[in-house]
């Protein structure tokens, strides 16, 4: 009998683009953060395609479905098939072929971004032809994935599958209906919802990008590689499937809260707002749940920095989750709409959470994935973890700062109800504040750049290996 063995090439590739595509995105972000205080960085005089209208779109998706949804394939992949224990579903194939259609959608966004084709909705500017690309690319994700489950060889369905599961569904569902376009050309389309309605739309999909892409996928990956970092069992079983369902049932109902005080009716602004300040108990429960895993294991945060990347990370995510459900407080969205407050916010959820936990979780696949004991320096990833975390204190204190500035200058009025500042004076106070955010994020891609080279080194001392399958008899399987 044939020894049977993962397949871990998909997983390898995917694993080497998170790092690739991570720079890419990130580097485009330090760009358009320096344009903001040094216009000249636009280069108008050679055409529109550096404008930071242009390379702003370019930056989001890549750093959210380049750098993001690359370290999701990956880690989905590796989960699926070791809580399974079973091969990837759809032979060499399917899994291969969501891996080259998925590059392929980057380097289409790469191209089509800079040059104005835009359906100009957020996180979903791409237009129609790379949106139905995108569309068969994660059906055959969805196959690959649920097929592995269903073909699994253990009863028992790990969480943390859970979570991918339901962000695979959910995006599908984001994606499909956020997109309904008219084309009117091979790069032009017109949404299919008008006004108001469109706008709703595009913000149920857009915090639901947040909620299912950037939330519920990434918990996936903390509910297996912080057990696993830390060597220690889920600390609540029971509290991740609490937290799962009421998680994915409150998600799907914040959107609103992106479009207080516009054309949408206030009652629907209302709802969004009271199932965004329910939405921080499931948060927090998970967040809880992943730190008290550590129990018994905190020593091993003075010597092991990939742990500590997992860690931070759930830190970051606590604060982003009570930051986010504060904000959509109507009295305060008052203050914080349309400021740099809510960059700061969405950066610690980003920055700490979501490039954290994918960071950590990558530091533990690459030598598994090349048949190495440990990364090639441990001193390189403590340096990366260190030079990031200052870099995402910076970025967010900045624009915490300048946010809540700026929402106050515009709110001035004098005793006769004109405006104490016009608009540009709040623009010249911000700059010292860009300068900070430049810093913190330049700091932060320098740890990526430390990353790749950790990585490379990693991987051209070893060599690609297949774990084998083991045999395990469902007695065996805790």
């Amino acid at each position: 009998m044939e020894t049977q063995t993962y397949n871990y090439k998909v997983v390898r590739q995917f694993a080497i683009m998170t790092v690739v595509w991570g720079i890419v995105g990130m580097l485009v972000g330090v760009i358009i953060a320096a344009q903001l205080f040094l216009p000249a960085l636009n280069l108008a005089d050679i055409g529109p395609w550096f404008h930071f209208g242009r390379l702003r779109p370019l930056h989001t998706n890549a750093v959210i479905f380049a750098f993001g949804g690359c370290g999701l394939f990956a880690t989905s992949y590796y989960v699926v098939q070791r809580t399974c224990n079973v091969r990837l579903f759809g032979g060499k194939w399917l899994p291969a072929f969501t891996f080259w259609g998925w590059q392929l959608v980057i380097v289409l966004a790469v191209f089509t971004l800079p040059l104005g084709y835009t359906q100009g909705k957020e996180y979903a500017e791409l237009e129609w032809p790379i949106d139905i690309l995108i569309a068969l690319v994660w059906v055959a994700y969805a196959i690959v994935f649920f097929g592995t489950i269903a073909t699994r060889k253990i009863k028992h369905i790990y969480v943390a599958n859970w979570f991918y599961g339901a962000f695979i569904l959910a995006v599908a569902l984001l994606h499909i209906v956020n997109s309904l376009a008219i084309p009117a050309g091979a790069m032009k389309s017109y949404s299919l919802y008008s006004g108001a309605i469109d706008a709703m739309v595009q913000w149920w999909y857009g915090h639901n990008a947040v909620g299912f892409f950037l939330t519920a996928a990434f918990l996936g990956m903390m509910y297996y590689f912080v057990p696993k970092q830390a060597g220690r069992p889920v600390y609540s079983y029971r509290l991740s499937v609490v937290h799962f369902w009421a998680l994915i049932f409150t998600y799907m109902w914040a959107g609103p809260h992106h479009l207080h005080y516009t054309a949408l009716p206030d009652w629907t602004q209302s709802l969004g707002m009271v199932l965004s300040l329910i939405l921080f108990a499931p948060s927090w429960g998970g967040m809880i749940n992943g730190i008290m895993t550590l129990s018994g294991a905190w020593h091993k945060l003075r010597t092991d920095p990939i742990l500590k990347f997992l860690v931070v990370s759930l830190s970051f995510y606590g604060m982003s989750t009570f930051e986010g459900p504060m904000m959509s407080i109507k009295t305060v969205n008052a203050l914080s709409h349309y400021t740099d407050w809510t960059v700061g916010h969405v950066h610690s959820g980003a920055l700490g959470w979501v490039g954290f936990v994918t960071i950590g979780a990558i530091y533990y696949l690459i030598p598994r994935l090349f048949g190495q004991k440990e990364m090639y320096s441990t001193k390189l990833i403590e340096a990366h973890f260190w030079i990031a975390t200052i870099g995402v204190v910076l970025y967010i204190a900045s624009m915490w700062i300048s946010g809540v500035m700026q929402g106050l200058m515009w709110g001035a009025l004098n005793d006769d109800g004109t405006l104490t500042y016009s608009f540009v004076e709040s623009v010249k106070r911000s700059m010292p504040f860009y300068m900070i955010r430049f810093t913190g994020g330049l700091l932060y891609l320098s740890g990526m750049v430390i990353m790749a080279y950790n990585v490379y080194r990693t991987v051209i001392g070893g060599k690609p290996v297949d774990a084998e399958i083991p045999a395990v008899s469902q007695a065996q399987h805790h």
